[in-house]
């Protein structure tokens, strides 16, 4: 996520900016009902460093006099802490709508896999813990996970999608599941003749008896070298 370029940014329409900020296209508005609620914040001012500072600049009422580096450290703490948020409000109805909204808009792009033929994806964490793994991408159609298209996607935190998003969102509107009843699978072929299930039975076989071969000569060796 980029730095805020100056101070009339970060102290008017802070979520504006953070919005329009290259690499954060995935992430939704937060309705000030929600960031207003204290109930919605619980716990989140002992994993944040200048939790009362980074709400006021993320609510647009920062007024406190500090100097440039404290007022970098709290511009990065409202990043973090408004991912934090947004992990939560994606799980109510209201997020779940806009989410829901930028899926049909295609906002998160579409599934590398060749034969899911560009179905949609969404931004899911492989954990809820900070800093853990940056954001991936589910496709329903595969049921699979990919890294992200673009490199400043990289950056982002899992965390603040979370594990359970998505799947949330196709329990709300399951109309978005696709048929899985044959789902489209690459078959290998040998001039246009799909390869045998003992010929592929067979080449496991040779693999693994040519691992045990070498294993065995490793102990073998092993043997001599101790006598």
């Amino acid at each position: 996520m980029d730095d805020i370029s100056s101070e009339s940014d970060c102290t008017k329409y802070w979520i504006d900016w953070f919005l329009g900020a290259q690499g954060n296209e995935f992430f939704c508005e937060i309705d000030d009902e929600f960031l207003s609620d204290r109930f919605n914040m619980t716990g989140l001012n002992s994993e944040v460093q200048y939790y009362q500072y980074a709400m006021d600049l993320i609510m647009d009422s920062f007024e406190h006099e500090c100097d440039d580096q404290t007022r970098e450290q709290i511009e990065r703490s409202a990043r973090h802490l408004y991912g934090l948020i947004h992990a939560r409000y994606i799980l109510t109805q209201r997020g779940l709508q806009k989410m829901f909204d930028k899926y049909k808009n295609g906002d998160f792009g579409v599934c590398p896999r060749v034969l899911c033929n560009r179905h949609p994806v969404l931004p899911v964490g492989l954990s809820d813990i900070p800093h853990s793994a940056p954001v991936k991408m589910f496709c329903m159609k595969c049921e699979d996970v990919y890294n992200p298209p673009l490199a400043r996607f990289a950056t982002i935190d899992g965390a603040y999608f979370g594990t359970s998003f998505p799947f949330l969102l196709f329990q709300v509107y399951p109309h978005l599941i696709p048929n899985k009843a044959a789902p489209e699978r690459f078959v290998p072929t040998i001039f246009g003749f799909k390869i045998h299930e003992h010929a592929k039975l067979a080449r496991w076989q040779n693999r693994r008896r040519l691992e045990m071969m070498h294993r065995l000569q490793l102990y073998e060796d092993e043997e001599v070298k101790s006598r």
